[in-house]
Order: C-alpha cells, then sequence, then structure tokens
C-alpha cells in the first residue's frame, strides 16, 4: 500500500464477463489532507455507480481486503450495497488465477516517486456466480474473469487502456503519459496471452508506439508488433484520483466493439473484432 502523508490512493479493478453480460468492480482506498475515504465502483454495461464510505469501512485480513459488508480478494467477490437508489447484492467465485511471470512493471516497479504504477494479478480466470443490481440479474456461470490493481497518486494525464479475453487467450494494453523528475515520457505496457504463452512489450523492453489518434493505438517491440482499435465510444463515468482526491471523471466503456492485431515476425497470431472489449481511451486526438 502507498503510504506517507500526501495524497495517495490503492485500487483494484475486477471485470466478470460472460458472453451478453459484464461486470467490473473497482473498490479502493484514498487519502487527501490527511483524509482518508474509500469507496466501490461498479460498471456494467449500461451504468455505472459510486459508492462512497468512511475510511473506517475499510480493512484487510490476510490477501482479502473488505469495505463494510463487501469482500474482494483471490477467491472472488461477495457485494452488499445498500444505498439511497442502489441495492447489489450477491457473490462471484473465481477459479485458478493466472498471474504473470514477472511485475508488469519490470525495473520500473523499483523507481520510487512514479505518479502511478499498476499491477496485473490475473489474465484469466474463470468466474461463477450471480449479482443483482436494482433487480436486475447479472450471472457469471462459465464466465471469464481479469484482476488488475494501481496505486500510486494520480492517474495520468493522458492514457488508454484496453483489456480483452478470447478463446485462446487474453491481452491487456496500457499507454500513458509518465512524469519524472521533472521529465515526462511515454510509459508502455501491454502483455498478450496466447495458447499459453506470454508475450511482453514494454518500455523497458524497447516497445515505442507509432501511432495514437482517434481510438488507435500502434505499439512496436522488436518483431513484435501490437495495435488496438476502439471502434464505438460507449463509455460509462468513473471516479479517478488526483493527489489522492477522487474527482477526476474518466469514461470507460466496458464492452464495446473494438478491433486488435497481434503480430510477430510479420506473421499475424492474432486479428479479431469483438464487441466484448474494455476501453478507456483518454487521448484529446
Amino acid at each position: 500500500m502507498v503510504s506517507g502523508k500526501s495524497g495517495w490512493f490503492y485500487g483494484w479493478y475486477f471485470k466478470c464477463q460472460s458472453d451478453t453480460q459484464t461486470l467490473a468492480v473497482i473498490p479502493a482506498v484514498h487519502r487527501t489532507q490527511g483524509k482518508e475515504t474509500c469507496s466501490i465502483q461498479i460498471i456494467t454495461e449500461e451504468c455505472s455507480w459510486t459508492v462512497s464510505l468512511p475510511a473506517e469501512a475499510f480493512r484487510w485480513k490476510g490477501k482479502t481486503l473488505f469495505i463494510g459488508r463487501n469482500r474482494f480478494g483471490e477467491e472472488g467477490v461477495c457485494l452488499a450495497v445498500c444505498e439511497p437508489g442502489l441495492r447489489i447484492k450477491g457473490k462471484l467465485e473465481f477459479g485458478p488465477l493466472f498471474p504473470l511471470k514477472y511485475d508488469i512493471m519490470g525495473p520500473f516497479s523499483l523507481v520510487p516517486f512514479l505518479e502511478c504504477r499498476h499491477s496485473v494479478w490475473s489474465m484469466k480466470h474463470a468466474v461463477r456466480g450471480t449479482v443483482h443490481i436494482n433487480g436486475t440479474e447479472y450471472s457469471f456461470d462459465g464466465a471469464e474473469g481479469y484482476w488488475e490493481g494501481d496505486r500510486g497518486r494520480s492517474f495520468p494525464k493522458e492514457y488508454i487502456w484496453t483489456q480483452c479475453s478470447f478463446p485462446e487467450g487474453a491481452l491487456m494494453l496500457s499507454v500513458a503519459d509518465v512524469p519524472l523528475a521533472g521529465f515526462h515520457f511515454r510509459g508502455i505496457i501491454a502483455i498478450v496471452l496466447l495458447d499459453g504463452r506470454e508475450y511482453r512489450l514494454a518500455t523497458y523492453l524497447g516497445a515505442k508506439t507509432i501511432k495514437i489518434r482517434y481510438g488507435m493505438v500502434r505499439v512496436v517491440q522488436g518483431s513484435l508488433e501490437l495495435e488496438a482499435r476502439l471502434l464505438e465510444r460507449t463509455g460509462k463515468p468513473l471516479k479517478a484520483p488526483v493527489g489522492g482526491h477522487m474527482v477526476r471523471t474518466i469514461h470507460e466503456s466496458a464492452a464495446c466493439r473494438a478491433e486488435y492485431r497481434f503480430r510477430r515476425k510479420g506473421s499475424t497470431l492474432l486479428d479479431f473484432e469483438t464487441d466484448r472489449a474494455s476501453f478507456e481511451y483518454e487521448y484529446k486526438v
């Protein structure tokens, strides 16, 4: 967890998806101006909600995070929210997780003073269970999940993030403006999990962005090339931290149309369009 007197945040992102429904849950704790609070954000294809709670509602027990009566961890998610205009109840169980071979941040995990640090806890795992939100049932028996996290002071000023599962595996890609010691550089982290093999593209491995424009990004690293293209904008509002204070509004498409292409040594290993992609595009062009 982040520590110190300055503003900070720590949050997890759980995505659960079937062939017809998508649910993402974001528990977080944040501190600004000496005051700590916590929150749970929920996003589906139709809507998003934010539940704010006092810091006393947040606690750890081993590797499990609790916010009030809500539980989050390796075994799954248990939700129990009763707020004006929002009632959520249900339990989702996770199958075996698929962690990365090593930290997605690589050597940058040792660099101090980064405004945001990313983690990927599981690229793909089985999900089963049911959640009811305001009377609507979200059933995830035989579904798939993804689990990541962020910690630091603020989300990047500009960034693109996308994640998608497919029959042969899953992928995630993030490209962001990174301020460090008075300079700025474009940070890249990406994983393509394909037929059990992990392909990694990252700034610390020599990855470069060739193009970012109009919802499209292309990244190259040696013989590897990964391209993601947002085909529709269906983003719902979420809160993001600025100096630990959850005052910024970003927009995430929990399940939208996107296109992906992955090439290695000139051969196309992936080339598909899907309507189950998750996408955040926070660039101005």
